[in-house]
């Protein structure tokens, strides 16, 4: 009789989930799981942007450094990680050789204009304006 009854209690405890309770259980796995991959992914751009803000400061500053040393604003970012032949005074370079790209991986963009100079990335969808991560970031 003993062993009857164990047997009993034995496959009651073994019996499992059913159907609707793994559902549930997937589902809710499955939206927690998109909820954590948009703030992991979505997180990456407002870090890429920035991180383009903080590049184009920096760009600047050594624009900067250029233009004290040389007595002229550089004609290209380039002229800042080589010298161009015609610029007395030059002490670089003041740039790594990849300092030229944005996070998105394309390059600056840089504009002369008498003596000012404008230095922009066109932010993660790579078009002028936009909003959010996907704005046009400059020094100005």
């Amino acid at each position: 009789m003993k062993t009857q009854r164990s047997s009993r209690i034995a496959a009651h405890a073994q019996r499992g989930f059913s159907l609707i309770e793994i559902l549930i259980v997937v589902a809710l796995i499955a939206v927690i799981a998109g909820m954590v991959a948009n703030q992991v992914f979505g997180g990456q751009d407002k870090a890429k942007y920035k991180l383009a803000q903080t590049d184009i400061t920096s760009l600047s500053a050594k624009v900067g450094q250029f233009e004290m040393d040389v007595g002229d604003l550089p004609q290209r970012l380039e002229d800042l990680i080589s010298s161009p032949g015609n610029a007395k005074g030059w002490l670089g370079p003041y740039i790594k050789e990849g300092s030229l790209k944005d996070p998105w991986n394309t390059p600056y963009e840089y504009r002369v204009s008498g003596r000012s100079f404008t230095i922009t990335s066109y932010g993660a969808d790579k078009k002028p304006g936009g909003a959010g991560v996907d704005a046009d970031i400059t020094n100005e």
